[in-house]
């Protein structure tokens, strides 16, 4: 499955429109992580845990996308668009949301 970003893929001419796609994620961080995130914020630095799971979700959205778009027929998606969003009480969880244009090339 070929992922673009944007509405075209060099090389290759659209030969068929199969639809919009979307893939979603919402993940939890644990007690640990944002005691360790709350001491990165104070020191400074990376948070490591936070961002291996913002990639798993990110990850897990996409897979959830191409899956949709291979069983509409699709071979590349285009136009994809990635969001991050905060939700829950005191915004504990993080959702990842995924779109995109699935496509015949």
């Amino acid at each position: 499955m070929i992922l673009s970003t944007t509405p075209q893929i060099e090389g290759y001419n659209i030969r068929e429109y199969k639809g919009i796609v979307t893939g979603e994620t919402i993940i939890g961080a644990n007690f640990m992580k944002d005691i360790f995130a709350g001491i990165r914020d104070i020191v400074g630095g990376r948070s490591a845990s936070y961002e291996k799971v913002l990639r798993q979700a990110k990850d897990t959205s996409m897979q959830e996308m191409m899956e949709r778009a291979q069983a509409m027929g699709a071979n590349a998606i285009v136009g994809i668009d990635i969001d991050y969003e905060t939700i829950g009480e005191s915004n504990s969880m993080l959702m990842v949301a995924t779109s995109g244009t699935a496509v015949v090339i």
